[in-house]
């Protein structure tokens, strides 16, 4: 070896070597797409929502557990309870006709850019997803968007979900599967403050 190829630069090496996987790059990279340049929450709003759909600090009912999620189907909000008596509130969309099923859950797992695959139910209801039966990658496209809670009952996945969604249109309205649809930026700061175990009440529609 010479004096100038052992003396050279070393080359340089991508920032997820130092610990991030290339995985994580990839989701870091999604994160950054979802989210509007400058994202302010309280007033970021390029997909043209009402804007009482953007997530707002709201008082919280005194008696509500600090770390749960409640569910108001009607007015189409999502509220996670603070520590300090208030609550974040996110407008949703929820599921169909009688594919949006009230109850109180736990969260049971949470998932970063997660894959989807649809239920059989889900099939029978939309024939169009059979293509995706053996399941379909994480990604923008995805329809569970840049991150899942998935709420159980007891030890028991219910394959119910608070998840991000591709179609930020649907905000507002019946139009999932079943689960509860939030736009992206939104269920990534949600994601960060929600604890697995935390509770969610999902009420009734009418």
């Amino acid at each position: 070896m010479t004096c100038a190829a052992a003396l050279a630069a070393p080359a340089l090496v991508p920032y997820r070597a130092f610990g991030q996987t290339a995985q994580e790059q990839q989701w870091d990279d999604w994160d950054t797409q979802v989210t509007p340049a400058g994202y302010d929450p309280s007033f970021s709003n390029p997909w043209d929502l009402h804007p009482r759909f953007l997530p707002r600090r709201v008082e919280a009912n005194p008696t509500l557990r600090a770390g749960d999620i409640h569910v108001d189907a009607v007015a189409r909000y999502l509220y996670h309870i603070q520590d300090d008596g208030t609550a974040m509130r996110y407008g949703v969309a929820i599921g169909q006709a009688d594919l949006y099923e009230p109850g109180v859950f736990r969260i049971g797992r949470k998932a970063r850019w997660p894959s989807w695959t649809p239920t059989a139910n889900m099939i029978r209801h939309t024939p169009s997803y059979e293509q995706y039966a053996g399941g379909m990658p994480g990604g923008p496209e995805n329809p569970l968007g840049a991150r899942a809670l998935y709420l159980y009952s007891g030890n028991r996945d219910t394959y119910l979900r608070i998840h991000g969604t591709p179609q930020p249109w649907s905000i507002g309205y019946r139009a999932s599967s079943g689960c509860v649809r939030m736009i992206m930026a939104h269920i990534i700061d949600l994601y960060e403050a929600v604890e697995i175990g935390s509770v969610a009440h999902l009420y009734a529609a009418e």
